[in-house]
């Protein structure tokens, strides 16, 4: 059969004789971009697709990014009954949130449109880990479309093995090292950085993430050279924002200095405080007569939330005061107790503020080791730890379908924190269930704190205890709007 088949393909070489290629045209040319990502016999296939217009009343970035890994990549039925790819298992989730972290920061604040991105591991080597690889076919694919998006972007897997530092180690290799880290950046900026690591320096994970930084500028150098080749589309054009320059102008002028003065008083009570800047909206909106009330709520509201969001900036900057009256230095108030639930083997409280985690630890036998049976990765597991999130601990009610994506991530993110300091020789399997009851930010960290306690509780012999804490940074960066969408 004789098809007209224009591919472009782009390789380049990692630095260690080990090559990457770049390739489109050739798979899934309905979509708005389609790009396969190669190295070795590991192939993913990574889609974007945008709609062209955006939903009414969506006033943010409806972006899905799915991750799976295709049985037959390695030659291999799926297990059940179906014996067929189902939902996402935990890691391919896992993944699919990297990748998200990484894409989502750089579409344009005014981009409303529904966008899914969608990468197949469809070929695997065995020895070579395909995650490392699936943010960098993800931005190429955004890079030979026509979707608005300020990349390139890429991430890559850093481990270090007998001192070294080595990028996107083999599976074989990571186990030897005491470092396993993902980090995604574009060419001027770090954007997330995931991992684990065996209690090494501050300075060594710096040097790390800039060892990671120097190949992912390579990366989006390619990026940018392949979609040259593909021949560059022009960025469509978009208007997914109804905006009143009058009205946004009067929400500044009559609640600016109304805002800032409840966030200058603090108050430490999440509830107390957004009723106090509810209040202040509501006088402004009471201002209008009930048509334009109907006609402006909306629009009012996007202003006013970016009115919140320079005056409580600008109160932190300039005053050193945070919302709950804290200085920039302090640390929430603690308190802990262990032993809560006589009944299970292990417990504790831990509460920071108005965030809570009530964690338990159970003691189980090889019986109750976790089997692992992905197309990747297949084996045993016999340290777990899961994180729940109900809805009131927020103070909201909506339905429980399950476990989500946040949950998981969290519930990961925390079990990295303490997987390194359990005994090797453990006879037990170990399970950590934390609720969090109370959140008011930082709950996965709470998780980490309450999971040491409860885990020595339970009369577990870590090597060390561990603590978490969440960290953010704001800066002196100038808008000529308090809005910083502008």
């Amino acid at each position: 059969i004789n098809m007209s088949i224009n591919a472009i393909s782009k390789s380049f070489d990692l630095g260690d004789g080990r090559t990457i290629t770049l390739e489109t045209g050739k798979l899934a040319r309905q979509a708005d971009g389609a790009v396969v990502v190669s190295m070795g016999n590991t192939m993913l296939l990574a889609t974007v697709v945008s709609s062209k217009i955006a939903k009414e009343g969506i006033d943010f970035l409806p972006l899905s990014v799915d991750y799976q890994e295709k049985y037959a990549a390695v030659g291999r039925f799926p297990g059940g009954f179906f014996k067929r790819e189902a939902r996402l298992n935990d890691y391919e989730i896992l993944i699919s949130r990297l990748v998200d972290r990484a894409l989502r920061p750089l579409f344009p604040d005014d981009y409303h449109a529904d966008t899914q991105v969608m990468i197949s591991l469809i070929s695997a080597d065995k020895n070579i880990y395909p995650d490392a690889l699936a943010c960098l076919a993800a931005s190429a694919a955004l890079a030979v479309s026509d979707i608005p998006f300020k990349g390139p972007v890429s991430e890559v897997r850093v481990g270090r093995i007998d001192g070294k530092f080595v990028l996107n180690p083999n599976i074989s290799d990571l186990p030897n090292g005491d470092m396993d880290m993902i980090v995604a950046a574009s060419e001027t900026d770090i954007l997330m950085v995931e991992g684990e690591l065996k209690e090494v320096s501050e300075a060594d994970m710096l040097e790390a993430i800039k060892f990671a930084h120097t190949a992912i500028k390579i990366q989006c150098e390619a990026i940018k050279d392949f979609a040259k080749r593909a021949g560059e589309k022009k960025k469509r054009e978009y208007n997914h924002e109804t905006n009143d320059l009058e009205l946004k102008e009067q929400v500044k002028k009559a609640t600016y200095e109304k805002v800032y003065a409840v966030a200058k008083r603090g108050n430490p009570s999440k509830s107390e405080r957004g009723e106090a800047f509810a209040a202040v909206l509501e006088e402004f909106l009471s201002t209008f007569s009930e048509e334009d009330r109907a006609a402006k709520t909306s629009l009012a509201k996007k202003y006013f939330h970016d009115v919140e969001w320079e005056a409580v900036r600008r109160v932190i900057l300039d005053e050193g005061i945070r919302l709950d009256n804290r200085k920039t230095t302090d640390i929430r108030p603690i308190w802990c107790e262990v032993d809560y639930i006589p009944a299970a083997h292990g417990s504790a409280v831990f509460t920071r503020g108005e965030t809570q985690s009530l964690t338990t630890v159970t003691l189980g036998s090889k019986m109750d080791l976790q089997t692992i049976d992905g197309a990747m990765i297949k084996g045993t597991n016999n340290f777990l730890l899961h994180y729940n999130f109900p809805a009131f601990s927020t103070g909201e009610a909506r339905p429980n379908r399950g476990t989500s994506r946040r949950e998981v991530g969290h519930g990961n993110l925390a079990m990295r924190g303490l997987k390194h300091v359990l005994p090797k020789d453990s006879p037990y399997t170990i399970r950590v269930v934390s609720d969090i009851l109370e959140s008011n930010g930082s709950s996965s960290m709470a998780t980490v704190c309450a999971g040491t306690l409860a885990l020595m509780d339970a009369g577990i012999k870590i090597s060390k205890p561990v603590s978490g804490i969440a960290m953010g940074l704001i800066t002196c960066l100038l808008y000529t709007s308090p809005s910083p969408r502008d």
